[in-house]
């Protein structure tokens, strides 16, 4: 029903009363009262399709076992990619002439895939399947001794932002991984890869390329470099972060190498926000 001529607005009693919510100033007025970290203590690892998963046993069980051996001490969340499978859905779409969401969802269900395959892997330390809608029970699993898996796709599905170039979706499994991290206020957020870290140049095509142990997300994005092992994305919103102020990226084929960034030994990159 339409408002009849001079009455006035009913407003709830509130903080925000009369605020747009876009007014400049407003977000430094809110922002001293903190927000709460879901999982303070929370390692969460993410293991890329193309990285990891895809080179199949030889590389997943005995990272399966380090990440289960782990799991008895230290709190941790596994984030699977997607891989091959996803480069190949993306080929077929994108030569189709699929929309950016369509991609996005297609590419999820990979990712899905691959979730459950690692969760069955870890089911001997508890490992356990979860999804999106699940993260708020994080909690309780990890002081039932479960060790979650979940994938990394965003969950923007079909209102995944469209790329400045081409289709394919900007937000992929790492910078899922970045957000979880984020939105549960984690001690660390760890990119399992199949190289050292980030280097000056692809290093399988160029082996004189040099090694970058410490950046931060802006020197990064100002090297303007051709290729990244890691999501142009999760520079972006390092930016922005509140909790997760750097990043790890290791080379998970090498048994050890998760455990010692969760150490905070010297190993890979570390990018910070």
């Amino acid at each position: 029903m339409g408002m009849t001529p001079g009455s006035k607005r009913f407003e709830l009693q509130s903080g925000l009363a009369g605020e747009t919510l876009v007014r400049r100033g407003l977000m430094k007025e809110l922002g001293g009262t903190g927000q709460v970290r879901i999982a303070p203590d929370l390692n969460v690892i993410k293991l890329g399709g193309h990285g990891a998963i895809d080179y199949g046993r030889s590389v997943m069980r005995p990272l399966c076992t380090e990440l289960g051996e782990l799991s008895h001490t230290d709190q941790l969340l596994v984030v699977t990619g997607g891989g091959a499978r996803v480069r190949h859905i993306m080929d077929v779409g994108v030569d189709l002439g699929m929309p950016t969401g369509v991609l996005a969802e297609l590419s999820a269900k990979i990712s899905e895939q691959n979730a459950t395959m690692v969760a069955i892997l870890l089911t001997q330390w508890g490992g356990t399947r979860i999804h999106q809608a699940d993260l708020l029970e994080l909690p309780t699993l990890l002081r039932l001794r479960q060790l979650p898996v979940i994938h990394g796709t965003p969950p923007y599905g079909l209102y995944e932002h469209p790329a400045r170039v081409g289709a394919i979706p900007p937000h992929r499994t790492d910078t899922g991984a970045f957000l979880i991290a984020e939105v549960l206020g984690a001690r660390s957020c760890i990119l399992g890869k199949n190289v050292d870290g980030l280097y000056s140049a692809d290093p399988r095509a160029h082996p004189d390329a040099e090694l970058i142990p410490r950046a931060s997300a802006e020197e990064v994005i100002e090297m303007n470099l051709d290729d990244l092992v890691l999501e142009r994305m999760v520079l972006e919103l390092m930016q922005q972060a509140v909790h997760i102020h750097e990043l790890r990226i290791v080379n998970c084929h090498v048994p050890g190498n998760i455990t010692a960034a969760i150490r905070g030994e010297p190993i890979g990159t570390v990018i910070r926000a």
